[in-house]
């Protein structure tokens, strides 16, 4: 079971250095949706807090990218953002997926009851025994 701590997601978006204050722009953008917070921590970092059952991580880089900003991508922020994407859309996938007893789930406690419990071992007793 997802606790709220696994489920709040904090992130980071690097924008490319040009154009100069696009960092400030996205951030009046995202303070506008709700359930998402934003902070500037550099003059081309901003800091997300978001819970995953409403957004991602993708589907903000995308949304940022469709209004004409421009990100920063090195090698290790693209291999970052690909584990992100895929750790979320499978956070998400359990999240919508029902439980399934697996505990009490009637057909095998009633095979479990018809099956004869004990010793099993068809060698005797005295060649179990290392003597």
């Amino acid at each position: 079971m997802n606790t709220p701590l696994e489920i709040q997601k904090r992130r980071e978006i690097v924008f490319a250095p040009f154009p100069a204050g696009q960092t400030a722009l996205a951030l009046d953008i995202l303070n506008g949706l709700p359930s998402l917070t934003v902070r500037q921590t550099d003059h081309q970092t901003l800091e997300v807090y978001y819970p995953v059952t409403d957004y991602t991580l993708e589907g903000l880089l995308v949304g940022l990218e469709a209004q004409g900003f421009h990100l920063h991508y090195t090698l290790y922020i693209r291999l970052k953002h690909a584990l992100v994407y895929f750790c979320e859309r499978t956070q998400r996938e359990n999240l919508t997926r029902p439980t399934t007893p697996t505990k009490r789930y009637q057909p095998h406690v009633d095979a479990w009851q018809k099956r004869p419990h004990g010793d099993h071992d068809e060698t005797p007793a005295e060649w179990r025994q290392y003597k």
